[in-house]
């Protein structure tokens, strides 16, 4: 269905700072739009976590005809473990991202149009996984390789590819598992939930619309393969409008790292920033006031304890 995009794929970044010199210094990406959050997603965007969080979206190229990386950061939380799901993204162009992502630089001339080539998916039962992608989905097969146990298929041959992959054993999607997302007609959308709920498909996120501060509403549907890749689809129209590049996107990010001071507040207390824990939707309690530099981390008992104590030491006049 060549009226159906790819987008991007979501990457949960533990180190914000190391992960956008990655992005910019050594891939050579653009920041095309930074924003901050004050309260979890709807939908889930930003994993389970209700606390605050960024997004920014990195690309070479304007999202409109480019397959782009979008950078989730959770405020408190450093460190994520990876799966087996996600298993590299190919980008044509003269290491491993921090988070120990996968980036495969094929040694070429970087092409006119958007050189990021495919996103390779981990699977565990080929034959469904491409019968879910291609005749619920509408995604064409464009090559097969036994002996690799792959199928790359994609909505149109200009456009960044999905690469699955047969691991012969379960997904693993660790506690870093990402998002890959699609636009479409915005009057699909229904369409695609209904056939999901007819095919007994799961769907994590029934149809809802999404608001960012200042920008266009969109309305999104989530739904989860047989794997449990999650797969975001959401209608075009808005998200053309939403996926403007913001020429002050660089700047925001930079300013919003400035001011972070999480890891401040961590080293100051003797303490580390959480490791991400299961998909179940975590809570958050704990937030540390310094005017736009308020964050908060994941409801864990001993950070409640040492706000406690901080709050009393600050009472003090420590």
């Amino acid at each position: 269905m060549a009226s159906r995009r790819a987008l991007h794929f979501v990457f949960k970044v533990g180190d914000r700072t190391k992960t956008a010199t990655f992005y910019r210094d050594v891939l050579g990406m653009k920041v095309l739009r930074h924003e901050e959050f004050e309260e979890g997603c709807k939908a889930t965007c930003n994993g389970p976590y209700d606390g605050k969080w960024s997004k920014t979206m990195v690309g070479f190229g304007p999202e409109e005809d480019h397959f782009v990386a979008e950078l989730t950061y959770n405020y408190g939380v450093g460190e994520y473990q990876l799966g087996t799901d996600f298993l590299g993204l190919t980008v044509q162009s003269s290491q491993a991202a921090p988070g120990g992502y996968h980036f495969y630089l094929l040694d070429k001339e970087q092409p006119p149009s958007d050189p990021v080539l495919k996103v390779c998916l981990g699977v565990s039962d080929l034959q469904r996984s491409t019968h879910y992608w291609t005749t619920l989905l509408g995604m064409k097969v464009i090559d097969k390789s036994e002996e690799k146990k792959t199928v790359l298929m994609g909505f149109a041959d200009t456009q960044c590819k999905l690469e699955l992959r047969d691991i012969s054993g379960t997904v693993d999607h660790g506690t870093a598992f990402g998002r890959i997302a699609f636009s479409c007609p915005q009057e699909q959308l229904p369409d695609i939930e209904a056939l999901m709920k007819k095919e007994n498909q799961k769907i994590l996120t029934p149809l809802v619309s999404l608001d960012t501060p200042g920008k266009a509403t969109v309305e999104v549907v989530i739904l989860a393969d047989p794997d449990s890749h999650e797969i975001c689809f959401v209608g075009d129209e808005a998200f053309r409008q939403l996926s403007t590049v913001d020429p002050k996107g660089n700047d925001l990010l930079d300013k919003a790292m400035a001011e972070d001071k999480s890891d401040e507040w961590f080293a100051k207390h003797n303490r580390q920033k959480a490791a991400a824990r299961g998909p179940r939707r975590v809570s958050c309690c704990v937030r540390e006031e310094h005017g736009a530099n308020s964050w908060i981390c994941p409801r864990l008992s001993h950070y409640a304890a040492a706000w406690r104590s901080l709050t009393a030491l600050s009472v003090s006049g420590s």
